[in-house]
């Protein structure tokens, strides 16, 4: 009896390849993936790997990590914040410095809402300052740095005035 997680993974794969456009066959081509092996996927007979989900999903140009979470490989919460840090992390419009700040800052948010764990780890990060518009001089300074972080925030961000 084959999951329905591959079963639903094998239904979505067909609309997408059918969205495309695509005959199973030039899918095959594309991801270098048997067809009958493709044809296994999408009638839920087969779980495939990662590797395979990925090349599937670069071909049919949609998010590998959607299928990952179809096909049971990662969580849905999990998905959603790989691809909010790939966003961030591939804005070109941003620097280093930057992405780093805004990811501190998600991390930041996402322990406020209890979706990371840790006991305490980072007592010094008070939620209000956060919360009340202190964005950047909590990010910046990091969970390492208490005293000061005002003014490294400022400073920081003074060339962008």
């Amino acid at each position: 009896m084959a999951s329905l997680n591959v079963g639903n993974l094998g239904e979505y794969l067909r609309e997408q390849r059918r969205a495309a456009q695509l005959s199973l066959r030039q899918l095959a081509d594309a991801t270098g993936v048997s067809n009958p092996y493709l044809s296994q996927i999408e009638r839920g007979l087969r779980k495939p790997s990662a590797d395979v989900l990925q090349q599937v999903a670069k071909a049919l140009r949609i998010s590998a990590e959607t299928l990952y979470v179809r096909a049971g490989i990662l969580d849905e919460r999990e998905r959603e914040e790989l691809e909010t840090r790939a966003v961030i992390l591939a804005d070109p419009s941003i620097n280093e410095r930057q992405k780093n700040v805004l990811l501190q800052i998600y991390d930041s948010f996402r322990r406020e809402n209890g979706f990371v764990p840790g006991p305490g780890a980072d007592g010094k990060a008070d939620v209000g300052p956060v919360a009340d518009g202190g964005l950047a001089a909590d990010a910046d300074a990091g969970p390492r740095n208490g005293a000061g972080a005002g003014a490294d925030a400022t400073e920081d961000q003074d060339p962008h005035s």
